[in-house]
């Protein structure tokens, strides 16, 4: 079966700013096709760098987003019932280890356990995928690479990874930039001044402050670009940062008086 790789190509640079040397570390995992794991908290950055990754090696990028409701089935491909018989379909990571793109597994956590284990025989030695179902054994193309996503966060009993599966990875662990340089970010993405992206990034840190202290997750760096793209369409700033910044994240009254308070102190 052949598969077009450039419907997989990462066409158009995405913005990317490295905090560290998470660059030159994820060249050296692929020059060596090491599996990878992403970590970090909701809308730091994992995605995109991902994305921006697969561009700058020029290689495809298949992304499957995982929920509680994928089986392996939907991972590795089935068979399809049409009027003259039946078809075999591959899932994306069978299309992928056929190809040679970058296989990204965004939320690995979300998927079931029995569902994930499809994935070890990719990430040794071997760098196989049995299709059990259709008697086949890919070996897998020399230029794919496997990479995960999930959020430590989030991790419980009951939404974690094997040990079997971790001690297969090498792995990155990714955060919010730092205030400057998520500044500078928010003003990239979207042509807002830096001063003024500062101030969302202030409040940003005020709300990451109260991660554990009535917040699940502090408010994300994807999120204050949502506010500067609703202030540069003219929406007013406080206005712009209560929709974007607040209420999606929390339906508690005290937090959002507090957060409130803080978006009218940086805007009097």
């Amino acid at each position: 079966m052949s598969t077009d790789k450039e419907q997989y190509k990462v066409e158009q640079e995405p913005f990317y700013q490295p905090q560290k040397n998470e660059v030159a570390l994820y060249e050296a995992a692929y020059r060596n096709r090491l599996p990878v794991i992403v970590k970090g908290p909701t809308g730091c950055g994992k995605s995109r760098f991902v994305e921006y990754m697969a561009w700058k090696l020029g290689k495809p990028l298949i992304t499957v987003a995982c929920n509680e409701d994928m089986t392996a089935s939907d991972l590795v491909g089935r068979y399809l019932l049409e009027a003259n018989g039946t078809r075999w379909l591959d899932g994306p990571l069978t299309t992928a280890a056929r190809i040679g793109a970058i296989c990204y597994l965004d939320e690995i956590v979300e998927a079931r356990q029995d569902t994930t284990v499809v994935i070890h025989p990719l990430t040794d030695h071997r760098r196989t995928l049995p299709l059990d179902k259709k008697g086949e054994l890919i070996h897998a193309h020399p230029d794919f690479q496997l990479v995960i996503s999930y959020n430590p966060g989030y991790q419980t009993l009951m939404k974690d990874l094997k040990q079997s599966t971790k001690q297969r990875f090498t792995a990155f662990d990714f955060d919010y930039p730092d205030a400057a340089l998520e500044a500078q970010i928010v003003a990239k993405e979207t042509g807002m001044d830096e001063a003024m992206a500062a101030k969302l990034v202030k409040i940003g840190g005020v709300a990451r402050s109260l991660k554990g202290h009535g917040l699940d997750e502090g408010i994300s760096t994807r999120l204050l670009v949502y506010a500067a793209t609703l202030i540069k369409d003219g929406v007013e700033p406080t206005d712009a940062c209560r929709m974007a910044l607040v209420r999606p994240i929390t339906d508690d009254a005290d937090i959002r008086e507090t957060l409130d308070h803080a978006i009218d102190a940086t805007f009097a």
